[in-house]
């Protein structure tokens, strides 16, 4: 809805082409989800993008999420944490109209036409045509609570305000009484409530009755409000277990349940961590290194030492990849190199991984620091691998089963580095291929990154930054069935 001229009062407003014809209480009431399938569905005809920045689903949630708004549904999005649920609750806003016009100096936003309120009936009444209105911008449509188990049906409905009603002169029964909560200054608009399973039974409750019945008790006085509000939510599945429940009557009330997921493959965790990732521009990651940081979050996903029913949240990538980066930039800043990031950058990332994984027992036992070493390496082989698993690096291997050992040069420049691996037979023009760049800091990086990839595939082993042939009993699994 477009209106040229923004309206001061309901008499200015019937006179715009949009409100022609209408008249106070007319009953002819737009809903908010009325409102979202309509602006909805003119996107889909343009071809709109519809949720920028959310990727990764769009075969999976988006269209499920699209049936239920055209369906005029409330849903829950369902799925662990870093799952991106509350970007897309609030992205549903842009579904919303740049603005609407409600009752200026109600507490509550109400339409000018047919308000639901006690306090905007009134002023509607009491003003007529000359009831002052304002616009209200998409932005302020959308009120999110994150549910905690303190929240109580005062802060999400309202209570009884004895000193309004004083003022008002009405009893402690009557609705204008109220001092009202979240979810009526939410009318005419969204309410989100992320982690629904951590609310109390008691308050879960007074929102299903408010949505379906319309009223709610406060303080045994029956206060009834048909506010019009779209409901979502979202919810972690261990939730159900774990801290909470979602009482049976609210689950039933929600419309659709929708499942997110973590995304289904790296080149998708690559596009949301360069995406989210805060860093500075004159750092640079070669694709290998995104790759490598993006397989981290993969191999603890699939990790039996990480707890799979907490998940790993797709902000582990973001976290390393902005630490990995500024650790490569204080290394130029200090020793004047490029700054390029390379493997050591990672392993100095290891704060970012260790504080975003739920260990099992196993795990525990072995310390948090040690499976993220073991999860880097791991990440590591599956990348060389994948792009580089048919190089022929046995003259390499060779040259550490004789008993020679490398240790990475991890400061200086990166022309130092580059001459230090010449040393090892074959790395220098396998990191040329790897880096497919001319740049010394990006190839020191390449280099740094084979010996990794090596060590990951158990061909090599790894001390700190020193390299060295496989562990006996290595080499023996390599050159049995594990090979």
């Amino acid at each position: 809805m477009t209106v040229t001229a923004k309206a001061r009062t309901l008499g200015e407003l019937l006179q715009t082409p949009e409100y022609a014809g209408r008249t106070p209480f007319d009953g002819r009431v737009r809903l908010v989800q009325d409102e979202v399938r309509e602006n909805l569905t003119r996107k889909l005809r343009a071809g709109e993008e519809l949720f920028p920045g959310v990727v990764g689903y769009d075969d999976t949630v988006i269209p499920q999420l699209v049936n239920a708004l055209l369906a005029r549904q409330n849903f829950i999005l369902l799925g662990l944490r870093g799952q991106a649920k509350s970007r897309i609750l609030r992205a549903i806003t842009e579904l919303l109209d740049p603005e609407v016009p409600v009752i200026a100096g109600a507490d509550m936003p109400d339409d000018p036409l047919n308000p639901v309120g006690a306090e905007g009936r009134h002023l509607l009444e009491a003003h007529g045509l000359e009831l002052p209105i304002r616009w209200l911008p998409r932005a302020e449509r959308y009120v999110e609570k994150l549910a905690t188990p303190d929240v109580t049906v005062a802060d999400l409905v309202g209570d009884v305000d004895p000193i309004k009603a004083a003022r008002l002169g009405t009893s402690l029964g009557d609705v204008r009484s109220m001092h009202f909560g979240l979810l009526p200054r939410a009318n005419r608009g969204i309410f989100a409530v992320n982690e629904l399973a951590d609310l109390a039974p008691k308050v879960q409750v007074a929102l299903f009755n408010i949505l379906q019945e319309g009223d709610v008790q406060i303080k045994g006085y029956p206060i009834r409000l048909e506010l019009d509000v779209m409901l979502v939510f979202s919810a972690n599945p261990e939730d159900y277990t774990a801290r909470g429940k979602i009482v049976t009557p609210l689950k039933d009330r929600i419309g659709s349940e929708i499942r997110t997921h973590y995304p289904t493959d790296v080149g998708l965790g690559m596009a949301i961590t360069e995406q989210e990732a805060v860093r500075d521009p004159s750092v640079t990651v070669p694709p290998f290194m995104a790759e490598l940081i993006e397989e981290i979050a993969f191999q603890a996903r699939e990790d039996g030492r990480v707890d799979k029913l907490s998940g790993v949240s797709q902000r582990l990538p973001i976290s390393l990849m902005e630490v990995a980066a500024a650790n490569a930039e204080r290394r130029s800043l200090t020793g004047g190199d490029a700054p390029v990031v390379r493997v050591s950058d990672v392993y100095a990332g290891l704060p970012a991984i260790t504080g975003k994984m739920e260990l099992e027992y196993e795990g525990e036992l072995k310390g948090a620091d040690n499976v993220a070493r073991d999860v880097i390496r791991k990440a590591a082989g599956a990348v060389y691998a994948r792009r580089y698993g048919s190089a022929n690096t046995r003259e390499l291997e060779k040259w550490f089963e004789n008993g020679n050992v490398f240790r990475f040069p991890q400061g200086g420049d990166s022309r130092e580095a580059l001459q230090a691996t010449q040393e090892v037979p074959g790395l220098t023009d396998l990191a040329a291929e790897v880096a497919a760049s001319a740049d010394d800091a990006v190839r020191a990086s390449a280099a740094e990154f084979v010996l990794e990839g090596l060590y990951g595939r158990k061909k090599l082993s790894r001390a700190e930054e020193l390299y060295a042939a496989p562990e006996p009993e290595t080499r023996q699994q390599r050159g049995g069935r594990w090979n």
